[in-house]
């Protein structure tokens, strides 16, 4: 009579495979977490003035409206600013438009490595928690001290102390200095909408009503031209 041949189970192989699995997991996880995390806006700014979403921070409350995405060292957008800012600034004072303002950082390559584009952006995020009332006179006075492109920019004490002239508490120091909105800035940046003209994203960008105008051929320097007749039509 044949005795049964019993086949054994190598519980050593089985523990290799499962401690593999568990292995793959584990890596797969955070590789997961890795790139969620890179892909998280972070900190959101939370003001009634800020749209999570988009990251434009509202000026007045009009129907209409007008969007700019600007980078505070964009020598454009310093022209566009003192081209334009005073017809947006009272067509939103009159109740005609909502000035969406976005800030965003396409241009930290030009501040010697200090990430200035992102610092300022971060910093109109923290002007705008801190009291939204004072945004439109911190942007005009980014502006008028704006570091030229190559530069390393003005540093974080630089920007509080415009920020707190402005209006701004002594609360925004240490969200200046944290760079606590740095991630929601990069985030929003990608949001930019591309003008008909270009294939990447560029400052400034203005739409109206949410169509994206064409700077070479759209904007001659006219606000009424450019901006009111738009609005108006």
């Amino acid at each position: 009579m044949m005795s049964a041949v019993r086949k054994s189970t190598n519980w050593f192989a089985l523990g290799v495979t499962a401690a593999a699995v568990v292995i793959v997991l584990v890596i797969g996880g955070v590789v997961w977490f890795a790139n969620s995390q890179a892909n998280s806006p972070g900190t959101v700014p939370e003001s009634s003035a800020v749209d999570p979403d988009t990251g434009a921070i509202a000026v007045g409350s009009g129907e209409q409206t007008v969007d700019t995405y600007v980078d505070f060292m964009c020598p454009v957008c310093n022209s566009f600013e003192q081209a334009y800012g005073p017809t947006l600034q009272q067509l939103a004072d009159d109740g005609t438009i909502t000035l969406n303002i976005h800030p965003i950082a396409i241009l930290d390559r030009q501040s010697q490595g200090t990430a200035f584009s992102t610092r300022a952006a971060n910093a109109a995020y923290c002007v705008a928690v801190d009291d939204p009332a004072n945004v439109t006179a911190f942007v005009k006075a980014m502006y008028a001290q704006q570091p030229s492109e190559g530069t390393a920019g003005l540093d974080d004490a630089a920007i509080a102390t415009i920020a707190k002239n402005a209006g701004a508490s002594d609360a925004v120091t240490s969200c200046i200095s944290d760079g606590t909105y740095s991630r929601f800035v990069a985030a929003v940046t990608e949001k930019t909408p591309l003008q008909a003209d270009v294939s990447s994203i560029s400052t400034p960008t203005i739409a109206i009503n949410g169509t994206v105008l064409a700077n070479r051929t759209d904007l001659t320097g006219d606000p009424q031209k450019d901006i009111v007749e738009r609005l108006n039509g």
